[in-house]
């Protein structure tokens, strides 16, 4: 009988979720900062400019994603996840400081990059240090601290914005503590939980599959004793070898995953993390201004709809968490995106027949909702799930890599389209590929629940 230690698991993994807890605070940050600092650095009637600033810190995940997957296979997950909170004090600090709007775009450049290696490594490492039968409940609670982080972005926003009132003029704005100093200090809040992050990290172990895979089974096995046990640690050491055997002839990472039999794999993993970005939600954190004023509010307003909104995600976040082992990934996965067709159909016609108030609220909160249970928590679940242990690391760079790309273009274009088409015509777009998400789901995807790694390896790669 497996005596698993509890209380070392959770603490071990949520320590590294702390990675998730600034990737979403950083993540959300600007959209109540948006308002001022567009001000500060004149860009308020600038679209590029706007879109720019907005979407650079995407390029940085994109980098930031590229290289964690290759250094974390060679220094390790512990390094990596420690060195990234690191970089996301120091650009957090950087981004307040700025006084041009070249400086503010270098430093979101690099808290970006601080956000791709935190949204590789975190659930990855979860993955590799937790028991097979929590394995999807322990990687969702990256995607509560993505959400914790989103919420406290959104409160910190609120509480340190003075009131805006509705009719205030640029001029007014600029001359106002917010526009000078306020959204400062939105952003070097975060520099106390990634100075935590960062001390706490210290502490964590190295992953037991990592050291593993480069023949440090001493050390992996006194970490995976740690967790469960002696026999728990053998069964575990046994199954690692067994796997690290069956491809032990294969000459590398990065040619063994895009080699034909990872084909398929690799098909699903880049496609769910694109699907997760271009499912739409994130245009509602990042450009909540203008989704919300279009619905007929004030920006003092928007930012308490802000909250309400970082309040949905956290309570459906709690539903995935304890649905994620029961109901399992494909479910959840199905239900999440013709949900959200469903729920983005009804708010593109709310904008076209000109609904205000209340109304479009519940539709944002539902849209939300449907994202917060379904394809926010459970995409980070499959990627950490479905690539064999030694293409990991790799893997996951390249399908992030591919959701950060996928997460640029969709912020990027949001001001364009949605000057092209309308705010509704915008949502009847995400509809549509919300319903063809459902169908590859439908289609293509493996239920993972209740398989270890090994086995999923198995059953994935032919």
């Amino acid at each position: 009988m497996k005596n698993f230690n509890q209380l070392f698991i959770y603490f071990i993994c949520l320590v590294s979720a702390m990675g998730g807890l600034l990737f979403g605070y950083d993540w959300v940050v600007i959209g109540g900062a948006k308002p001022f600092y567009e001000v500060y650095f004149d860009i308020a009637g600038n679209e590029g400019m706007q879109a720019l600033a907005m979407s650079i810190a995407l390029l940085g995940c994109l980098l930031g994603a590229t290289m964690a997957g290759f250094l974390a296979d060679k220094y390790g997950r512990k390094k990596l996840l420690i060195f990234s909170a690191f970089v996301f004090f120091v650009s957090s600090w950087a981004t307040g400081a700025s006084t041009s709007i070249p400086a503010f775009i270098i430093a979101r450049l690099v808290g970006g990059m601080a956000i791709g290696l935190a949204a590789d490594l975190s659930p990855m490492y979860i993955a590799e240090v937790a028991p097979t039968h929590i394995r999807g409940k322990l990687v969702t609670l990256n995607q509560l601290t993505i959400v914790l982080g989103i919420l406290g972005a959104q409160i910190v926003n609120m509480l340190i914005a003075d009131p805006v009132a509705a009719d205030a003029t640029s001029a007014d704005i600029l001359n106002s503590w917010n526009g000078q100093t306020g959204w400062r200090w939105m952003f070097w809040a975060v520099c106390v939980p990634s100075g935590l992050f960062f001390l706490l990290s210290m502490f964590i172990p190295e992953s037991p599959r990592w050291l593993a895979s480069v023949k440090h089974y001493d050390h992996a096995r006194k970490v995976l004793i740690s967790i469960g046990g002696k026999e728990y640690a053998n069964e575990e050491i046994e199954s690692y070898s067994k796997a690290g055997a069956s491809s032990h002839s294969e000459k590398g990472a990065l040619s063994l995953l895009f080699s034909s039999k990872m084909r398929n794999v690799l098909i699903i993993g880049i496609v769910v993390a694109m699907f997760q970005q271009w499912s739409g939600t994130n245009v509602i954190f990042n450009y909540a201004q203008e989704i919300f004023q279009a619905a007929g509010y004030g920006i003092s307003d928007v930012l308490m709809n802000i909250v309400v909104t970082g309040i949905a995600n956290l309570i459906f976040t709690f539903v995935a968490i304890y649905t994620v082992d029961r109901l399992g990934r494909k479910t959840l996965m199905m239900i999440g995106s013709i949900g959200l067709a469903g729920i983005y159909t009804l708010l593109g016609l709310s904008y076209f027949f000109e609904f205000k108030g209340f109304i479009m609220i519940i539709f944002v909160v539902l849209a939300i909702g449907f994202y917060a249970m379904s394809l926010g928590p459970v995409t980070w679940v499959l990627l950490s799930e479905i690539f064999p242990n030694r293409v990991r690391g790799v893997a996951m760079a390249v399908c992030t890599a591919a959701l950060w790309i996928a997460s640029f273009l969709l912020t990027y274009t949001f001001p364009f389209l949605n000057s092209g088409l309308g705010t509704g015509g915008t949502f009847m777009l995400y509809a549509v590929i919300c319903f063809c998400g459902f169908i590859f789901v439908l289609r293509r995807i493996l239920e993972t629940k209740g398989k270890s790694l090994e086995e999923l390896e198995k059953e994935l790669v032919k």
